[in-house]
């Protein structure tokens, strides 16, 4: 064992001498984290921040569907047809029923959503969009010059 350590140490001495360690990123700055109290999951939320993954992936899966069907009236308000509306509904029914024939996670009440409900709400939303939103200007149309006031070409 004493061989191998001092093969090992070796091999960090003349990497050291050929300057191999010398312009490493974070060189000469404090260690991150060096006065705070220790962190089990101190690598986790490391990982979380420097990829940015939402913190909504973290919650279980009854939670994150009761946020999706909270959300849903937003989702759906740019919806060109109901078609799209019944659809994007249908989609979260079928996960919301996958959920509750194998439930996990903490127990939470979520039920399907009701697509006939929402529908209505679009439509209303819908149709206050419509009555609320400016009505664009015409464009000034262009009178077409009048044949008695052309000129004539010079012969």
């Amino acid at each position: 064992m004493d061989s191998w350590e001092a093969s090992v140490e070796a091999q960090i001495r003349s990497a050291q001498e050929r300057g191999e360690f010398d312009d490493l990123p974070g060189a000469g700055k404090p260690i991150p984290g060096r006065g705070l109290p220790y962190d089990e999951s101190w690598w986790i939320k490391s990982f979380l921040e420097r990829e940015q993954v939402p913190s909504d992936l973290l919650l279980p899966t009854p939670l994150l569907l009761r946020r999706r069907i909270e959300r849903l009236p937003d989702e759906v308000r740019d919806l060109p047809t109901e078609q799209a509306v019944r659809a994007c509904v249908a989609d979260l029914n079928a996960e919301v029923m996958a959920w509750l024939r194998n439930p996990s996670g903490p127990k939470v009440a979520v039920r399907p959503v009701d697509a006939d409900a929402l529908v209505r709400q679009w439509r209303a939303d819908r149709a206050t969009a419509t009555t609320t939103a400016p009505v664009p200007a015409a464009a000034p149309q262009r009178r077409r010059p009048s044949i008695f006031f052309r000129r004539r070409r010079a012969a």
